[in-house]
């Protein structure tokens, strides 16, 4: 990506930003002095999303290993806080030390050097079939299949899924070349703005709840206006793509599809926890997992279907 390309594409999402905070201050004008929980979600959500903006704009701008490494962190961050939240015993230390200082590590290493053919296989293979193997080892069987599932499933979601979204940038498109940071862009602006939007229409229409045990405030209206709103952006978005307008369609619906149901899947995690939030690292979205959910479900699909079809 240009350096002209990188700055007009976020000049224009804080511009977006600009409007959405100046319209949160006159909602919290017009408020006065009396309290309101959407009005303050909402402030805190748009002051969220301004620190995610400047740091992943530096870090796109800064180059692709930078990226790399960004999203290591954000990987390292999301398996811990999904640890946290579940039960290990000290068989387990072993398979939780090898996940955290091995297989994370090794997953970015693959994507830093372009190890396609390593990088699509170690979690969901090598990991899967070693990590029980070294919790066996010490002969606890309490607990065994849920133990080594609970960590198998954090590194699928915290590292593996997550780890597509900085792969994008090695993806080898015919006419492409060079601007791979672009299709980046255009997944994270697609799935978080579906995420706001379905906020935003279950506001304004949300009548009929669709999943009321996992997450109360997602409901039929506000995912059809959500989905299609940010569907649309992502057709108007076709230009920063290697994909026709009908293309760049079809491949925000899948990743808005694939992130609403993400984030149904998380949040029945969270329920089964017993906990709203995963964390309180980011104000206003609670931890990482919490603002990366549906990103993390999305990205292999986005990742795999461009791979697929616009790659030779």
């Amino acid at each position: 990506m240009s350096l002209r390309e990188g700055l007009l594409i976020y000049a224009a999402v804080a511009a977006v930003l600009v409007m959405a905070s100046l319209v949160a201050l006159i909602l919290r004008l017009r408020a006065g002095a009396q309290p309101s929980l959407v009005l303050d979600n909402l402030n805190a959500r748009i002051k969220g999303w301004w620190t995610m903006l400047i740091v992943l704009g530096v870090a796109v701008l800064a180059g692709r290993h930078t990226v790399v490494l960004l999203f290591a962190f954000v990987s390292f961050a999301c398996l811990r806080e999904f640890i946290t939240l579940t039960p290990t015993h000290r068989a387990d230390r072993t398979a939780l030390v090898l996940s955290f200082f091995v297989v994370l590590p090794m997953q970015y290493w693959l994507i830093w050097v372009d190890w396609y053919g390593f990088f699509a296989i170690l979690i969901p293979v090598y990991a899967f079939l070693v990590l029980p193997i070294t919790a066996a080892l010490f002969g606890d069987p309490h607990s065994f299949l849920a133990r080594t599932s609970e960590i198998q499933w954090g590194l699928m979601i915290s590292v593996y899924c997550i780890s597509h979204v900085p792969a994008l940038l090695t993806l080898d498109i015919p006419g492409y070349r060079g601007r791979s940071a672009l299709l980046l862009v255009f997944l994270l602006i697609v799935v978080q703005s579906s995420d706001v939007l379905q906020y935003v229409w279950g506001k304004l229409a949300g009548r009929h709840r669709i999943a009321p045990e996992l997450s109360p405030s997602k409901t039929v209206e506000g995912f059809v206006g959500g989905v299609a709103s940010a569907t649309l952006l992502g057709t108007a978005l076709w230009r920063i793509t290697p994909f026709h307008p009908l293309q760049a369609m079809g491949m925000a619906l899948a990743a808005n599809l694939m992130a609403f149901f993400g984030g149904l899947v998380m949040s029945a995690i969270k329920r089964d926890r017993g906990v709203k939030d995963w964390g309180h690292l980011i104000e206003g979205h609670g931890g990482m997992l919490d603002r990366l959910d549906s990103v993390a479900f999305s990205a292999p699909i986005f990742f795999h279907l461009t791979r697929y079809f616009f790659t030779p």
